[in-house]
């Protein structure tokens, strides 16, 4: 499930109507012979030890400045965008891959991955293709998920990955299909949203199921104070101390202005990386991810 955590909006694609893949470049087309919050990208210091960004100079200062994360807008009742949430992918032999690589993950068996990552293995960040060209692709996959990270953190993501059921196309690239499949909803009222609330798209995601309960305090056991329906949702995102676990609630806006507390699972992040496949003659392979990793 695409998760929320504080991002500095400079990293976004800063759209409703940017998703990971919509525009892909040439090289991240079908193979040659031979695509779960974020992560995002990470908000940087005002300047170096013990220096303060009154003391830097001017283009320094106008960059840390930059790079801070803009203080929320205050909260204000907004009116309801539906979303439909995607469907699980019909084809068998996607659920067989799944578990396949779900076997994988879980025995963090990276030769047998090797064998399901093609070659031209692309990596979509920010800035275009990330992927190294010299280096396999195996190897750029696991710089892309932090694979061999010594807490098993990357062969988690990859688990929680191959647990995805739904696909979306890239209409642009043939073949090419990326998960999880962003929900349905109407990107121009949801731009138009945006500005009427001074607030960002990372700033918006979508219950995965209806009547997800509005808590009044950060706990399961406290009252109920409105439920949400299959519509975006404001989350009200909050920077946790360094080292700090992530919160198992989050800060929401309904739609009457009201803020509460919704638990983490439930609300899911429009900002999400995706790992995307390609179905080839030998069956599903991994092409590619779409995030900063």
């Amino acid at each position: 499930m695409p998760k929320f955590s504080f991002a500095n909006p400079s990293f976004l694609l800063g759209a409703f109507t940017a998703v990971a893949l919509c525009a892909l470049p040439a090289q991240a087309q079908a193979p040659r012979p031979g695509q779960p919050a974020p992560g995002p990208g990470q908000v940087q210091p005002s300047g170096p030890a013990g220096q303060s960004p009154r003391a830097q100079p001017p283009a320094q200062a106008g960059q840390a400045a930059q790079e801070q994360p803009r203080p929320p807008a205050p909260p204000k009742p907004y009116k309801p965008i539906p979303v439909t949430l995607a469907q699980p992918y019909n084809d068998p032999s996607f659920a067989a891959f799944r578990k396949q690589l779900s076997d994988i993950a879980n025995r963090k068996d990276r030769a047998a991955l090797a064998r399901l990552v093609v070659r031209s293995f692309f990596w979509m960040g920010e800035k275009g293709d990330k992927a190294d060209k010299k280096k396999s692709g195996i190897d750029n996959l696991a710089a892309a998920i932090d694979l061999d990270n010594a807490d098993g953190s990357g062969w988690q993501s990859l688990a929680e990955a191959a647990d995805e059921a739904t696909l979306q196309a890239v209409p642009e690239h043939k073949g090419i299909m990326c998960a999880p499949a962003i929900p349905k909803f109407d990107e121009m009222a949801a731009d138009q949203m945006a500005k009427d609330t001074g607030t960002d798209p990372s700033e918006w995601g979508y219950p995965n199921k209806p009547d997800v309960e509005v808590h009044a305090a950060a706990k399961a056991d406290a009252p109920v104070i409105e439920k949400l329906g299959l519509h975006l949702v404001r989350v009200m995102l909050e920077q946790p101390a360094a080292g700090a676990p992530e919160p198992p609630f989050l800060r929401v806006v309904t739609p009457s202005g009201k803020v509460g507390f919704v638990a983490e699972q439930l609300v899911s992040s429009l900002e999400a990386d995706q790992l995307c496949y390609v179905k080839d003659a030998t069956g599903w392979k991994i092409a590619g991810f779409a995030g900063e990793g």
